[in-house]
């Protein structure tokens, strides 16, 4: 009897197999993230229906006005579903949701889903403007003061960071529009463009500043800036606030690890030990406090909407809640909460990227 002496698996076998591995993790990962955004998904349409029923607004009043017959008032009721079960309008609503159906607005008589693309762009343009604006100012600030602990300069610094966590968002943005519009005329007044440029470029995107450069208009682009440029850098005084705050609690965490003493030990400049070596560990939690600020923006700039007469979905929001209009409500809020379920996971994802060990 003969025995066949075992084979060895040659290399592309073994590149082939860790392929194969790296592949099923991939997919069981991938796998993970879809149906945790899906059951994410279905408990925030949850809580909106939930919110929808509770609210003491009644939708068929707002729609048919409170003098209006007892037979109109049923006959509306009927068409709306609300005379069904609730399991059943919960059904319903989330099919509607899914199938991009949030019914119509009562204050605007047109689909609820075509007013949020045309308002979501224009706070997404501020947002994210004040969010770079934040991000730019906020992380060397709050670098600066851990590496200078105790100074002149790290007590400055925390001093505006309390003076952005304690101003209130309107009386900042009237002060603004006093003393930068109205005194100094550096910038322009409310609204999102002056009335003679509105209309001459086409939409594409619904950001102004991106569109205008798209069609080449120069004129439109600056007028956009010199409008979009206060409210924007009052946001960002917001957010810049809480990540110099988070940036220097993270750096003075690492300044104080053993291996920055060694560093410095060892002769490495001050400057590198600051930035190549204490702040690449604080990359990962940063783009959590940076994630989170960004969504913050997004759906809490309701007030500088308001004092700016900006047409976003915090000034739509809050007509809306004026007005009763319950589907214009439930829309905004469900747009706002997929903006923190898109933004957390596109956090994770960074996460991964950053820090292998996250895998």
């Amino acid at each position: 009897m003969s025995i066949e002496p075992a084979v060895e698996p040659g290399p592309a076998r073994t590149a082939f197999s860790g392929r194969s591995r790296a592949g099923r993790r991939f997919a069981v990962s991938l796998s993970a993230v879809l149906m945790t955004t899906a059951f994410t998904f279905l408990g925030l349409l949850a809580i909106t229906f939930f919110i929808g029923r509770v609210v003491p607004i009644d939708p068929v009043l707002a729609v048919v006005g409170d003098r209006a017959p007892q037979a109109v008032y049923e006959r509306v009721r009927e068409e709306m579903g609300l005379d069904r079960p609730l399991f059943v309008q919960f059904f319903s609503y989330v099919g509607d949701v899914l199938s991009g159906n949030f019914g119509m607005s009562v204050t605007t008589q047109r689909p609820v889903l075509d007013d949020l693309m045309q308002v979501f762009p224009a706070t997404l343009e501020m947002a994210t403007l004040g969010i770079i604006i934040g991000v730019a100012l906020g992380v060397p600030m709050g670098v600066i003061a851990a590496s200078r602990q105790g100074s002149l300069t790290d007590q400055a610094i925390r001093v505006v960071g309390l003076l952005g966590y304690s101003m209130p968002a309107f009386w900042l943005g009237l002060v603004g529009l006093l003393v930068f519009y109205a005194r100094l005329q550096w910038v322009a007044g409310p609204g999102r463009i002056d009335i003679f440029y509105d209309g001459l470029i086409p939409t594409a995107t619904g950001l102004m500043l991106v569109d205008s450069l798209v069609a080449g208009d120069l004129d439109v682009f600056w007028n956009a800036v010199s409008h979009i440029v206060l409210p924007a850098s009052i946001l960002g005084f917001f957010s810049l606030a809480y990540i110099a705050r988070m940036t220097r609690s993270f750096m003075l965490n690492q300044l104080g690890q053993e291996y920055v003493t060694t560093a410095r030990v060892k002769g490495v400049s001050e400057r590198a030990v600051i930035w190549r070596h204490a702040f690449r560990p604080i990359r990962v939690p940063l783009i959590t406090v940076v994630g989170l600020s960004y969504a913050g923006l997004l759906e809490g700039s309701v007030m500088i909407e308001t004092v700016f007469s900006w047409p976003g979905i915090g000034n739509y929001l809050t007509a809306a809640l004026f007005n009763a209009d319950m589907n214009a409500v439930l829309g905004a809020t469900l747009v706002i909460g997929a903006v923190f379920i898109v933004i957390n996971k596109v956090s994770d994802a960074l996460y991964r990227v950053l820090d292998p060990r996250a895998q």
